[in-house]
C-alpha cells in the first residue's frame, strides 16, 4: 500500500498557517489524546524558541548556522545545518521568514565546501567560523540535500536560489563520494576511499531510506535503489543476529562485504560505538518515516519489533526510559537520565500501527513536558523535527 504524502499545516499550494487539517499520513497514527490544535500549537511554540537560541547570524554575512553551543570549540557541524534546513522549509508555512533564513543557512553551507565537492559541507566549523577539516559528514549532507527539495516544492526554483538544481547537483556528490558502491552502503564521509580501512563501515542512522526515495526521483538515478535495498538487508540481518528480542542497531556497522557486525568499543567515538547509543537513538524515527511516507513494508518490519520491545522492557511507562541500551535490550548501566534524541524517535516509530496509540499519547506527554533550555542543540533540534512528524506535519 503507497501512503499519501501528507502536505501538512505548513506546505505551499497553499501556504497557510496551521488551518483545520483534513488528514494525516494515511493509515498511520498522531496523539490522539489532545486536539489537533493543541498539537499545532506546541510545535508552533517550541519552533520559535528553537529558532531564538539555535538560529545565529555570521556577522557582516548574508549567512546563518545552527547553533552547536560551541561544545568542543565548534560553531556549527553539517548535521545541525541539515536539521535547521529541513526544520525551515517545513515551517515556511507559518514562519513568513523562514525563505530568507532558509537561504541564509544555504549560503552557509556553501561557502563551507568539502575537498572533495564544492556541494559537500565540510563536517565542522570552530567558534571562528574556520573549518576544522575539509571532509564531510555523510548525514549532514543528506538532510541538507532533502531540505533544497523540500525548498524547491516549497517556494519553487525561480528565485535566487535555483533549489531544485542544487539539490540534485548535492546528490550527485553524495552519490560519488558518500556511498560504498560495491556494497550499496552509506560511507561514513567523503574522506573515506576504497583503500580506507573504514571502507566497509557505516554509521546506522546514516539510512535513511525516505531521503534515498526521493533523491532517486529527483535525479532518475536508479542507484539508489541499490542503497535502499542494501540498507534494509542490512538491518533486518542485524536485528535477527544480534538483536533477536529487541530489534536494535549499533551506533556503528562494520564488516559489510562479508557478515555485517557491531563495531566494538572506541571503533570511532567512544565506549558504546557496538550499543545502542547516540547515533544509533535515531534510526527508529529515520525508519518509520519511510513507512508514513511510502508504506514500505520493511520499515514498518524493522520498527514493529522496537516497538513490541520498548513498550514491553518499560511496561508502557515513559519514565523508564533510558538514554542507552545494549543490542539485548539492557539498560546502559548509569544511563537511567532523560535524554530527548532517545525519547521522540520512539514516537515516531509508534506512528505505523493503531495499536501503539496510547503508547505515542504518553511519549508525546513525556516529550512536551521538558524545557528547551535544559537541553542542548542535538536533543532540541531532534525533539522539534519529530514533533513535526508526531503532529501530522511532515511532508515529501
Amino acid at each position: 500500500m503507497l501512503l499519501l504524502y501528507c502536505t501538512g499545516i505548513f506546505a505551499r499550494q497553499p501556504v497557510r498557517p496551521f488551518p483545520q487539517h483534513s488528514h494525516y499520513f494515511a493509515g498511520t497514527i498522531t496523539p490522539a489524546h489532545i486536539s489537533q490544535a493543541q498539537l499545532d500549537n506546541a510545535v508552533r511554540t517550541f519552533y520559535l524558541s528553537w529558532k531564538r537560541r539555535f538560529v545565529k547570524n555570521v556577522p557582516g554575512k548574508a549567512e546563518n548556522y545552527i547553533w552547536f553551543e560551541n561544545k568542543g570549540g565548534k560553531q556549527c557541524v553539517s548535521e545541525g545545518q541539515g536539521y535547521g534546513m529541513i526544520i525551515l522549509a517545513l515551517m515556511a508555512g507559518y514562519d513568513p521568514l523562514a525563505k530568507d533564513t532558509f537561504d541564509n543557512l544555504f549560503r552557509y553551507y556553501r561557502a563551507h565546501p568539502s575537498g572533495r565537492s564544492k556541494y559537500l559541507m565540510a563536517w565542522a566549523q570552530n567558534t571562528r567560523g574556520k573549518d576544522l577539516d575539509r571532509t564531510s559528514a555523510s548525514d549532514g549532507d543528506m538532510d541538507i540535500a532533502f531540505s533544497l527539495l523540500l525548498a524547491a516544492k516549497q517556494w519553487g526554483n525561480t528565485g535566487a536560489i535555483n533549489y531544485l538544481g542544487e539539490a540534485k547537483l548535492m546528490i550527485n556528490a553524495i552519490m560519488k563520494y558518500e556511498v560504498n558502491h560495491k556494497t550499496g552502503s552509506v560511507l561514513l564521509s567523503d574522506g573515506i576511499e576504497a583503500e580506507s580501512k573504514d571502507y566497509f563501515a557505516m554509521r546506522s542512522s546514516d539510512f535513511m531510506p525516505s531521503h534515498f526515495k526521493a533523491f532517486k526521483q529527483a535525479t532518475h538515478d536508479a542507484r539508489w535503489n541499490k542503497v535502499i535495498d542494501a540498507g534494509y538487508r542490512i538491518f533486518s540481518n542485524m536485528q535477527a543476529v544480534y538483536s533477536p528480542d529487541a530489534g536494535l542497531l549499533p551506533d556503528f556497522i562494520i564488516n559489510i562485504n562479508k557478515i555485517p557486525k557491531p563495531a566494538g568499543a572506541y571503533f570511532l567515538e567512544g565506549r558504546y560505538d557496538g550499543q545502542y547509543n547516540y547515533n544509533a537513538c535515531r534510526v527508529p524515527w529515520r525508519i518509520a518515516a519511510d513507512y508514513l511516507l511510502t508504506g514500505d513494508k520493511r520499515a514498518r518490519n524493522i520498527t514493529t519489533k522496537i516497538n513490541s520491545w520498548i513498550r514491553e522492557t518499560t511496561n508502557n511507562n515513559t519514565y523508564n526510559l533510558s538514554a542507552g541500551y545494549t543490542l539485548a535490550g539492557n539498560d546502559i548501566k548509569g544511563r537511567y537520565f532523560e535524554a530527548l534524541s532517545f525519547v521522540a524517535p520512539f514516537g515516531v516509530s509508534a506512528m505505523v500501527n493503531g495499536k501503539n496509540q496510547a503508547w505515542l499519547n504518553h511519549v508525546w506527554d513525556y516529550l512536551t513536558a521538558f524545557k528547551q533550555r535544559d537541553y542542548d542543540y542535538y536533543d532540541n533540534s531532534i525533539k522539534l523535527l519529530n514533533m513535526l512528524i508526531m503532529s501530522g506535519n511532515y511532508w515529501q
